[in-house]
């Protein structure tokens, strides 16, 4: 029987189907000349506009990959043997040994620890080898035309601009995924603004190329976001037989853990007993099981998926090591 969301998925794809019939590409132009007035109005330069728009097109890649993303039906276990590979913790101890100045600064600087800044560039673009090849302006515009979340691209895109009219990045070094999501740390362009850094001190802000840039935007995210400096983000347990935690939303002393009978793998606990603190277990009971601190929120803010938050905290225990 198909899931929910595989019928949800197969009325998206019906709908897009309608509206390309009612709405061909030759649509495209007037979206995009209605884009460009919006941003004239926002007080975006001609000429940045004029080089922003040059060429770009109706991208059916964009489309083809907006509508057969995956379903998220993946298990913890599938999810863990995919992202947390040897090959990504030999070239995230790499990368963080390469680069262990800059990761100091960034830390005193933003009072960020070096592992979670290593799991999240590590995870968002493999320590700043795979960022994504689409040109932002045209991936942003081609989901505007297509309809569905047309208001929040269209927010991105408007950001877009406002980031090449200030002279951070040209339009052409401008990429990213096909949704938008830019550079290193995949910030969609409303976190650009809100988040990046020029941390290299040049008057730009880029995280296509400039690390310093780039792991002091991601620090800057985390720092606002709620991390707590030297805390972890939480460790692996075991389950006593018969608890079946509720997740996020069973808030405790890490103390009132212990006396449940929950024990930390590694032999000692990583925060204080005080420490409120919640079991996730996302395979269930039987499955890994993670206690997990107010820093797990912190990176939850980044990507809010459980599954993408333990792999982060997971991989940043293993690279940054002193």
């Amino acid at each position: 029987m198909p899931t929910r969301r595989v019928l949800l998925a197969n009325a998206l794809s019906a709908a897009f189907a309608v509206r390309a019939l009612a709405n061909p590409s030759d649509s495209f132009p007037a979206v995009l000349a209605g884009l460009q007035a919006e941003a004239r109005r926002a007080g975006i330069s001609p000429t940045t506009l004029n080089r922003a728009f040059a060429g770009v097109t109706l991208n059916q890649k964009v489309l083809d990959r907006f509508h057969h993303q995956p379903e998220f039906t993946m298990t913890w276990a599938r999810y863990r043997a995919l992202v947390i590979t040897d090959k990504r913790i030999t070239n995230g101890l790499n990368a963080v040994g390469a680069n262990r100045g800059l990761f100091q600064r960034v830390e005193q600087r933003f009072g960020v620890d070096p592992g979670v800044i290593a799991g999240i560039w590590g995870l968002e673009s493999s320590y700043g080898t795979g960022t994504g090849d689409f040109r932002v302006i045209e991936a942003l515009a081609t989901l505007v035309w297509e309809g569905h979340r047309a208001s929040f691209f269209r927010s991105e895109l408007m950001a877009a601009l406002k980031i090449l009219d200030h002279g951070d990045i040209t339009p052409a070094a401008m990429t990213g995924s096909y949704a938008g999501a830019m550079g290193q740390p995949q910030f969609m362009p409303t976190s650009y603004l809100r988040y990046a850094v020029d941390f290299e001190g040049n008057g730009r802000r880029d995280i296509w190329t400039s690390k310093p840039d780039v792991l002091a935007s991601i620090a800057n995210y985390l720092a606002k976001s709620g991390w707590r400096f030297h805390e972890t983000w939480g460790q692996p347990v075991r389950l006593p037989p018969g608890l079946e935690p509720a997740g996020r939303a069973d808030r405790r002393a890490l103390s009132e853990w212990a006396r449940a009978g929950v024990q930390p793998l590694s032999g000692r606990w990583h925060a204080s007993a005080r420490t409120i603190s919640a079991v996730v277990a996302p395979d269930g009971a039987d499955g890994d099981a993670f206690v997990v601190f107010p820093n797990f929120d912190a990176i939850r803010r980044y990507n809010p998926s459980d599954f993408y938050a333990l792999a982060v905290g997971l991989i940043g225990d293993q690279v940054a090591v002193q």
